[in-house]
């Protein structure tokens, strides 16, 4: 049986991993910039909105960016309080502008201290660093900062909490393949064979279909669940057929 999947998602990924399918997606954002820490920012923010409908997605990613200058970076680090007043009224389905601006105050303390956003998801004082606990690790440090919102805390999961942390691990993706037409590759703590499968209602109701999960809750162990089957076909990339998966559900509606 599981020989059989194995080929249909090679077959897929090879359908679907390419430059084509970064136009319609929200890794489509981050591709729009070439300095590492725009990049950096507006994957973060790709990835944070990216639930609801796609158009809607990028729309409110590229009006997001518009409000920044189309320069992330620059504008977190020195921005002026009026800056921000446009700001406030931002919003995607549940997040607004308290997030916004609670994402904005992050980023300038942050990169105020650190040259890339790659080592706010790095545990300090520890030399094996995986997943679960990088994520952990980046959202206790996220709301770390003064004055954050409670609100806010919905918008960054945990696997603490028992989150699948689809969009984080989207984001993680994005940043650590190398050698794709889609994924930008551009940190190195973690190797793509250590990354977790993102978890969203179009994966796992394929994966369940494909017999890859059995798990009824779209949770962290699902997750990890469906990335076990899916390093046993590929060890060192296994993540690659999340886009098989999604395609599968979202494109060809299996």
């Amino acid at each position: 049986m599981y020989t059989n999947v194995k080929k249909l998602l090679d077959l897929k990924y090879e359908t679907y991993h390419n430059e084509a399918f970064i136009k319609k997606d929200p890794v489509s954002i981050p591709h729009l910039f070439s300095q590492v820490q725009d990049i950096e920012i507006a994957a973060f923010f790709a990835a944070i909105l990216a639930w609801g409908n796609r158009t809607m997605i990028l729309n409110n990613c590229r009006r997001l960016l518009e409000m920044m200058d189309n320069a992330p970076y620059q504008f977190v680090l020195q921005h002026e309080e009026q800056d921000l007043k446009p700001l406030f009224h931002f919003v995607h389905r549940t997040f607004n502008g308290t997030d916004l601006l609670h994402f904005i105050a992050f980023f300038k303390v942050h990169y105020s201290k650190y040259e890339l956003l790659e080592s706010a998801f790095i545990p300090p004082g520890t030399e094996a660093v995986n997943v679960e606990r990088s994520l952990n690790h980046f959202h206790h440090y996220f709301f770390s900062i003064p004055d954050a919102a409670e609100r806010t805390r919905k918008h960054i999961a945990s696997p603490e909490r028992g989150s699948a942390c689809k969009r984080l691990n989207m984001f993680l993706r994005w940043m650590i393949r190398k050698d794709s037409p889609v994924d930008l590759g551009i940190w190195n703590y973690l190797t793509p064979a250590q990354l977790i499968c993102p978890l969203d209602t179009h994966v796992a109701d394929v994966s369940r279909r494909l017999g890859l999960i059995e798990r009824k809750q779209n949770d962290w162990k699902t997750a990890i669940a469906l990335t076990e089957h899916l390093r046993a076909f590929d060890p060192e990339d296994p993540v690659k057929y999340d886009y098989a998966l999604f395609a599968l559900g979202v494109e060809e509606r299996f």
